[in-house]
C-alpha cells in the first residue's frame, strides 16, 4: 500500500522525536498493539438457471497487526497508528473465485497473497485530535468493511473532537480507499449496481469525499447524530440518527434506533436522489432479544453510498441491503446469549428480511426480494484455548432480479495481545 508524500512526512518526523522525549511521556505507556490471526472459509453458490459463475468458494489465512501509540508531553502531544497486513490463499480453484477474500488476478483466478502497511501520524491537543495517513472509519457517513479477511483502510485526514462531555465532532477529508482485497489506493466509487437506478456520467469515482458531523448523548438513555458528506461531484448526503434504549424493569429494555438520510446529486455528473428511513425495536429479555425493523427508500433512484462500505441502514446485513429503487422492506429479528444459561462466549443469531415494490421499469412487475441469516460464535473462556473466536455465518437469498445465493462463511481468529 502506498502512502502520500504528506502522510510521509508527518510520521517521519513524528516518529524522528527524541528518545529523551518520547521516554519522558505516555508514548509509550499508553501505547497498545495486537495481532489477529483470521482463518476465513467461504463458500457462495449461484441457484438460478443460466448464472455465469455457479459457484465462488476460497480459503485463505490473514493476519492483522494493530498498533496504536500514545502521545508524546506537552501542550501538543504526538503519536503513530498503524496496521500492517498479510494474507495468502490456501485454496481457490479454477473458476471459483471472487469471493473478496483475494486480490483478484488477470486470468480469472485470485493471487497468491497480499499484504500493506497502513501508518497515520497523530497530533493531540487537549481532547481533540488529528490524524493523517491511513485509517479506518465507522460513522453515519463512512464505514470500512471488515466482512472479509483483511479490513479495508482509507487515506485521509481525520479531526475528532471531544471537549465537551457527551459530545463527539469529527470532520474529514478522504482522498484514495485500498478495498478489503485490493493490493494498493485508488479512487473512491459510489455504489450503483443493482436494481439502484444510479446513473453516471464521466465515471464512477472520485478523488475527494469529505464529511462533517457527530453524536451528542443527551441523556444516558438517548444519544443523536447527524452527519453531512459529499462524494465530489457524485452525491452529497444529510444523515440524521437517534438510539434510545428504554430500561423496563429487571434484565429488561427496550431499544429503538431510527435512522434518516437525504441523498442528492452534486453536480451533474449523477442523478442520486434518494430518501431513506428506517427503524429497528429491539425488545431485550435476559439473554434473550428480538426486534423488528422497517426501511423504505423513496425518490428517484436508490440509497447512494461509497462501494465497498457498510452503508449506514438498518436492513443492510450479510448480503443484501435492501436499498434499491423505492425497495420498502422488513426485518424480524432474534438473539440470543448464551451466558444467560451459564455458557459465556456462545452467542446465536438468526433474522429475515423481505423486500417488495423495488422499480424494475415500466414493463415489468415490481421487484421482490427475502434473504434469511443465521449465525453461531463461541469464543473460548479460558485453558489453552483462551481468545480463540470461530464463527459460523449461513444466508440465503431469492429475488426476481438479482442472484439467487447460498452462502456459508466459516471464520476462525485469534487476537494476541502484545502490549
Amino acid at each position: 500500500m502506498r502512502k502520500t508524500s504528506l502522510a510521509l512526512a508527518v510520521a517521519a518526523s513524528t516518529l524522528g522525536l527524541s528518545l529523551s522525549q518520547v521516554a519522558t511521556a505516555a508514548f509509550i505507556e499508553d501505547s497498545k498493539a495486537s495481532i489477529e490471526a483470521r482463518n476465513f472459509y467461504f463458500n457462495r453458490d449461484f441457484r438460478q438457471e443460466g448464472a455465469a459463475q455457479h459457484k465462488s468458494e476460497e480459503w485463505a489465512q490473514g493476519f492483522i497487526l494493530r498498533m496504536n501509540s500514545g502521545f508524546t508531553d506537552g501542550t501538543v502531544g504526538f503519536g503513530a497508528d498503524a496496521i500492517g497486513t498479510f494474507g495468502f490463499k490456501l485454496d481457490s480453484g479454477d473458476g471459483t473465485a471472487g469471493s473478496g477474500l483475494l486480490v483478484p488476478d488477470r486470468s480469472g483466478g485470485s493471487q497468491d497473497n497480499y499484504s500493506g502497511l497502513a501508518v497515520a501520524a497523530k497530533a493531540k491537543i487537549s481532547n481533540s485530535t488529528l490524524r493523517v495517513g491511513q485509517m479506518q472509519f465507522k460513522n453515519a457517513a463512512i464505514a470500512s468493511s471488515d466482512g472479509r479477511l483483511l479490513p479495508q483502510v482509507f487515506e485521509a485526514g481525520h479531526l475528532v473532537s471531544q471537549e465537551i462531555d457527551g459530545l463527539m465532532l469529527e470532520a474529514a477529508h478522504v482522498r484514495e480507499v485500498n478495498h478489503r482485497n485490493s493490493g494498493d489506493y485508488e479512487d473512491i466509487a459510489i455504489t450503483s449496481g443493482g436494481r439502484r437506478g444510479i446513473a453516471t456520467t464521466g465515471g464512477t469515482t472520485s478523488d475527494a469525499f469529505d464529511f462533517i458531523g457527530g453524536t451528542y448523548k443527551i441523556t444516558k438513555d438517548l444519544t443523536a447524530g447527524y452527519y453531512y458528506s459529499n462524494l465530489d461531484e457524485l452525491y452529497k448526503q444529510h444523515s440524521l440518527n437517534a438510539v434510545h434504549v428504554l430500561p423496563l424493569g429487571d434484565k429488561q429494555s427496550l431499544k429503538t434506533d431510527l435512522r434518516y438520510a437525504r441523498s442528492t446529486d452534486d453536480g451533474n455528473r449523477s442523478n442520486v436522489d434518494n430518501k431513506a428511513i428506517g427503524a429497528m425495536v429491539t425488545y431485550g429479555l435476559e439473554g434473550h432479544a428480538f426486534g423488528l425493523g422497517y426501511q423504505k427508500m423513496s425518490g428517484d433512484t436508490g440509497f447512494a453510498y461509497i462501494n465497498g462500505t457498510d452503508p449506514f441502514l438498518v436492513n443492510y446485513v450479510q448480503i443484501s441491503d435492501f436499498a434499491n429503487k423505492d425497495e420498502k422492506s422488513y426485518q424480524a429479528r432474534y438473539d440470543f446469549n448464551f451466558a444467560s444459561i451459564g455458557i459465556p462466549g456462545l452467542t446465536f443469531m438468526t433474522r429475515y428480511l423481505t423486500g417488495d415494490n423495488v422499480d424494475r421499469g415500466r414493463s415489468v412487475s415490481e421487484g421482490k426480494e427475502w434473504e434469511r441469516d443465521t449465525e453461531l460464535m463461541y469464543v473460548f473462556q479460558d485453558g489453552a484455548l483462551k481468545n480463540l473466536g470461530v464463527r459460523w455465518r449461513n444466508a440465503t437469498v431469492r429475488s426476481n432480479f438479482a442472484n439467487d445465493i447460498d452462502e456459508n462463511r466459516l471464520i476462525v481468529s485469534y487476537t494476541l495481545p502484545l502490549l
